[in-house]
């Protein structure tokens, strides 16, 4: 029953190992999808491409659904499984400028990365200013460190936060993501109408 390391099924060495292998399929999927275009990616805040949306909303459906039905059939164990702690001004606060740069420079974290190792120009210029955030947070951390830690809600889920049992809110979610499917399917047919 997983999860395979904190079981001892596989030695911690694997950890990296594991990490990297899911790394590179992880960048492969992404250029493959034609997540390291900048304007794919920012086609969603525009009205003209929802590929993101649609295939971040599949894979979180996919994965959470997995893991239930393996939860259900004993293969995995869901509480091994590690949930972040929520610190909720520093989520707020991180959501909003990660929000702001992604419809600013057209690309997040991860896709940039994968825009940087097919050589994209612009996705230099947006890692550089992720590293020079970092800097700057790193360095004044001691400012920022009481908002940081402000009213820290522990390792939570949906399922404490709503108490709504997790087959409800998987069977929300689902329902959640074929509106937005379906309203993402009339906005681009509109979008492409005006524009085309």
């Amino acid at each position: 029953m997983g999860p395979l390391i904190p079981n001892g099924f596989l030695s911690y060495e694997w950890n990296i190992i594991i990490a990297v292998l899911i790394g590179l399929a992880f960048g492969f999927i992404l250029e493959a999808s034609g997540f390291s275009s900048s304007r794919k990616l920012a086609g969603l805040f525009y009205g003209y491409d929802f590929a993101v949306l649609k295939v971040f909303f599949t894979a979180a459906l996919v994965s959470v659904i997995g893991l239930s039905y393996m939860d259900y059939l004993g293969w995995i164990d869901m509480t091994q499984l590690y949930v972040h702690p929520t610190y909720l001004w520093a989520a707020i606060i991180g959501g909003a400028i990660m929000g702001i740069g992604f419809v600013a420079g057209g690309f997040c974290p991860g896709t940039s990365i994968c825009a940087v190792a097919i050589g994209k120009l612009d996705a230099w210029v947006y890692v550089v200013g992720i590293m020079i955030g970092i800097v700057i947070f790193s360095e004044s951390f001691g400012t920022f460190e009481s908002i940081y830690n402000d009213i820290h809600l522990g390792n939570i889920t949906l399922v404490d936060s709503l108490g709504i049992p997790a087959s409800w809110i998987i069977l929300s979610v689902t329902a959640l993501a074929l509106i937005a499917f379906f309203i993402s399917d009339v906005v681009r047919k509109r979008v492409k109408k005006v524009f085309y």
